[in-house]
């Protein structure tokens, strides 16, 4: 295993091959990336007093909502936001990264079945292969909060964040997000990824630190860096720049985020948010306020002792007074906050010509929303460590914005479906392009519903799922077809049409039962309780009915069965028939006697007879059906 050594020198940082034996020169003393411990459970300890937990979030279908819903989810995030007082640090992290090829379009792969068609699902697999490279599958994007709090100890740490976290959980699930804190494996893995943008896989387990000697870095680093010139920095052998956003724009809207991400390279960006203390940031408005009444002031003694009319005042400072003045009514009469933000921006290519393209996309979605991308020029170094989601932040250039204005930054774009395993090909997300891959057995509603206007193609859409749940798994497919439209899918793919109707062949056989009918109960029992009260619906409509309405006036056993007798004797001649012909032994041609028993016959009568009935056989009636002789039904 390779093991590298950061070692500084006047113009860049480079990593040679050692052993780190020596912690003087180790990653966890001289190393790039900010902190010096990070614990199984996810706790990661920055510096002597300040720690940080990761919590990753997925997306939801935000763009895709309609405007009660963003109403609601901007809400929840506004609320998120004035949850975490002063003294909790907040890094709000999107990362936009490739994955490692192989293994993506092992996910697509259709596995043959050694039938007669495979080479569909040769053609199919090529089919998706393209559309793979159309859209923008073979990036991930992932959202991540990173929460940084100071504590003295471990202990006083992790108490903290047990609530801290729990808090931001619920605030994701009001936002509907599923959301996770991470552990210390896994945030290791994200940085990897980060710092490994080509998708490498990364290994790493925590009993290989003791045996070795190694620090949690010599897994995650990448083979070198260098922060040399100005405005860019080696990765390896990527090239990557950071820049910070200057937010100029009076008003903004929610795209800012789903534009910046709408891109087929790598590109993650980091927002740091602080909340100030509510009585400094009212005293700081109003300090301002002051300072702006004062320059008005000086701008009217200048203007009258020019002869100017006093109240032409320069435009910005009406407008700045304005401002602050709206302001200090929102912090002190609404629900909003003051809080401090930096946004940073870091992107990486494989060439500088890529680089530069990459930062000039970016730039224009900027300026398209009445900002500016401004390259930290000499700050490099500082611009990268402060976007991996770590939550430190040395980069000290920072926007003052109230609640909804940070909350104006929404991370939510589109909810993507990529799943593995046996999942279905269903079409192109509507929103970002990328291909739709589900496995309904996954799911936590596997049930599906096809709407659509006539001649839309719910008919054909149904067809293509049959066919692909056909080529891709092994499962049974049952279709109920009362129009006999699906008879040549059926037909084409070798499966068995059953016609069951009045003048068909064909039967269903109500009393064919198997061993394992039931896991819990008596096969047989509930076979028997099913098939009489088949029976039962067929001797008449609203046979329990009769009974309850009947039977409490009778007597007699014989009289109760003189009263069903009829009922039992006519329905050979009625359409209700019980023809079940087809089972296997039946003697066609000749009548034989089937002794029927009924049961559960206590919940229907007078409760004196219950205790009676309940044991005793209510008539032996004989049924003429064309079936051999069965001797009993038991329960």
């Amino acid at each position: 295993m390779a093991v590298f050594r950061i070692e500084k020198t006047r113009d860049y940082t480079v990593m040679s091959n050692h052993h780190l034996r020596n912690t003087a020169l180790s990653l966890k003393a001289k190393g790039l990336l900010p902190f010096r411990q990070m614990y199984p459970d996810g706790l990661c300890r920055l510096d002597d007093t300040t720690w940080s937990r990761c919590i990753e979030f997925e997306d939801v279908n935000y763009q895709l909502a309609g405007q009660d819903d963003q109403t609601a989810i901007f809400e929840a995030l506004c609320d998120m936001y004035n949850a975490h007082d002063a003294s909790i640090g907040m890094e709000l992290t999107l990362i936009c990264r490739k994955v490692n090829r192989a293994d993506f379009r092992k996910r697509i792969e259709i596995a043959a079945q050694g039938d007669a068609f495979d080479g569909v699902r040769v053609l199919y697999t090529e089919m998706l292969r393209t559309q793979l490279e159309h859209g923008n599958n073979g990036m991930v994007k992932t959202k991540f909060l990173v929460l940084t709090i100071e504590a003295g100890d471990i202990r006083t740490a992790r108490a903290r964040f047990s609530r801290i976290t729990l808090d931001a959980l619920g605030h994701f699930k009001a936002m509907g997000a599923l959301a996770k804190a991470l552990d210390g494996r896994e945030w290791l893995e994200v940085l990897h990824g980060v710092l490994h943008p080509d998708g490498e896989r990364f290994s790493f387990a925590w009993e290989w630190l003791a045996p070795s000697g190694l620090h949690v870095k010599d897994f995650i680093v990448p083979s070198s860096f260098r922060f040399g010139e100005a405005r860019r920095f080696r990765m390896g052998a990527k090239y990557g720049a950071a820049s910070f956003l200057q937010i100029t724009a009076p008003e903004l809207n929610d795209r800012v985020l789903a534009d910046l991400l709408d891109t087929d390279s790598s590109i993650f960006v980091s927002l740091h948010i602080r909340s100030m203390d509510q009585n400094e940031a009212i005293k700081t408005v109003k300090r301002k306020i002051t300072d702006l009444d004062s320059m008005k002031i000086d701008a009217q003694k200048r203007a009258a002792r020019e002869g100017f009319d006093i109240d032409i005042l320069p435009s910005d400072l009406a407008t700045y007074a304005g401002e602050a003045k709206n302001i200090l009514r929102d912090l002190q009469s609404r629900n909003e906050r003051m809080f401090l933000m930096t946004f940073l921006v870091v992107n990486v290519a494989d060439t500088r010509q890529k680089l530069e393209n990459d930062i000039l996309r970016a730039s224009s979605v900027a300026q398209k929303h009445n900002c500016h991308l401004v390259r930290l020029d000499f700050q490099q170094e500082q611009g990268f460590v402060s976007a991996l989601p770590l939550g430190v932040n040395q980069v000290k250039i920072q926007r003052g914005l109230t609640t909804s204005s940070v909350a104006i930054f929404v991370p939510f774009i589109s909810q993507e479906l990529f799943q593995g395993g046996e999942a279905l090909y269903y079409g192109l997300n509507a929103t970002s392009g990328n291909m739709i891959l589900a496995d309904r057995k996954q799911l936590k509603t596997p049930n599906g519903l096809i709407l659509g206007t006539p001649g839309s193609g719910k008919s054909f859409s149904a067809k293509r799922e049959i066919l692909n749940v056909f080529l891709v798994t092994k499962d049974d497919i049952i279709i109920c077809d009362p129009e006999a439209e699906y008879f040549p899918v059926v037909h084409r793919l070798g499966g068995q049409v059953i016609k069951i109707s009045p003048t068909s062949s064909q039967y269903v056989n109500p009393m064919d039962m198997s061993l394992n009918y039931s896991e819990d109960d008596s096969p047989l029992a509930l076979k028997s309780d099913f098939t009489a009260q088949d029976f039962l619906r067929k001797l008449h409509p609203d046979l329990m009915g009769f009974l309850r309405r009947h039977l409490p006036r009778l007597k007699r056993l014989d009289q109760m069965a003189a009263q069903v007798r009829p009922l039992v004797n006519s329905m050979a001649a009625g359409p209700g028939k019980f023809n079940v012909r087809c089972f296997g032994g039946a003697a066609i041609g000749r009548y034989q006697q089937l002794p029927v028993r009924f049961f559960g016959i206590a919940d229907i009568v007078d409760g004196r007879f219950q205790r009676r009935l309940d044991r005793m056989r209510l008539c032996n009636c004989h049924i003429w059906s064309c079936l051999s002789r069965i001797s009993s039904i038991s329960a």
